[in-house]
């Protein structure tokens, strides 16, 4: 028997350097390598006290789960456990989208007078604002259930807060002037189908999502929608298309009517990794022509600074940035670092 589990352990050792051979990531890859070699010999000990630290690890990871679980070279199931040699469990803490924070993040236009077509949400007097704020992003997921139709379909929540802060605002006491507040649950099945040249179909997922800013008239904002999400990928490629259909609201309590016209029906995010650079690129539009024609598109870069450490760089264009300027256009250009990237 002690042979056979020796075997055993050499198997899945070699499976896990294969493994980690395919990741791009030059710091991913040593991580994984040194992850390799640390565990080697403790595994063909007491592969079962390994095998459940290794599942406390990934509980207390807000980082994606080490490379070697799941499939190296896939950058959607890294992210999703979409694979059946993927699955975590429940309830373990996940990354969802990056973790950031830009000490510069400069608009040559603010809003200075946020207006809605809704007259008790217009506000009356133009605020005191500087061109240049910070902004900062956390983000993160967990499952919550899995399995649930046979084998498939996974139910992952997921929370994004970013804020807008007047730090360099001292006449103005420093305040908060945007931050939004995005719970969401998606109900993900992990698919594998080729599509056309190298390109699979990885995911999809049926989902609500909750957007709020938190505030008090005139200024609230909020809205909620139903989505459908739609995941390919190929070597160092993600595309991934969101379609959605906002939930009606009473006139009255429609804090931004005509919402959807602004900050779009749809989205189209493209991530692409080479190296260590990770580029993504963010597309929404209305669907909608004529005066009704209005969408937004946002670029990040990210390439490391240190291993966990990395410079971020992010171009805003278009309607919606945040909530509160969901029918201002605008463009902004942040600088600073991230701590998690897409994928």
């Amino acid at each position: 028997m002690a042979c056979a589990a020796a075997a055993h352990a050499d198997a899945d050792t070699e499976s896990h350097l294969q493994r980690c051979a395919r990741i791009e990531h030059d710091a991913q890859r040593l991580a994984c390598f040194d992850e390799v070699a640390r565990d080697a010999s403790p595994r063909r000990s007491h592969p079962d006290r390994v095998a459940k630290q290794e599942h406390v690890d990934d509980v207390h990871r807000i980082e994606p789960a080490r490379p070697e679980a799941g499939s190296g070279d896939s950058m959607l199931d890294r992210r999703w456990e979409l694979d059946p040699d993927s699955k975590l469990g429940v309830f373990n803490l996940r990354a969802h989208r990056p973790i950031y924070i830009l000490p510069v993040f400069w608009n040559p236009d603010p809003n200075r007078q946020p207006t809605s077509d809704n007259p008790a949400n217009v506000v009356d007097a133009p605020q005191s604002l500087k061109q240049v704020e910070n902004k900062f992003q956390l983000s993160f997921k967990t499952k919550v259930a899995e399995g649930l139709i046979g084998d498939r379909g996974d139910l992952w929540f997921s929370y994004t807060q970013s804020s807008r802060w007047q730090l360099y605002n001292e006449n103005a006491s420093r305040p908060f002037r945007e931050t939004n507040y995005e719970p969401e649950i998606d109900l993900v099945f992990g698919i594998d189908e080729p599509l056309f040249g190298d390109w699979r179909a990885r995911m999809l997922a049926f989902g609500a999502v909750h957007q709020s800013n938190g505030r008090d008239l005139p200024l609230s904002r909020s809205w909620d929608r139903l989505k459908f999400t739609f995941a390919a990928e190929r070597d160092g490629w993600v595309v991934m298309l969101r379609p959605w259909w906002r939930i009606g609201e009473s006139a009255a309590k429609d804090d931004n009517p005509h919402a959807e016209d602004f900050l779009g029906r749809a989205d189209l995010h493209v991530v692409h990794q080479r190296k260590e650079h990770e580029f993504s690129m963010l597309l929404r539009h209305s669907l909608r022509t004529g005066d009704r024609s209005h969408g937004a598109v946002q670029w990040d870069w990210s390439f490391p600074l240190q291993r966990y450490l990395r410079a971020h760089i992010q171009l805003f264009d278009g309607y919606g940035e945040s909530l509160i300027d969901f029918n201002h256009r605008s463009t902004y250009l942040g600088i600073g670092v991230s701590l998690l990237p897409w994928y």
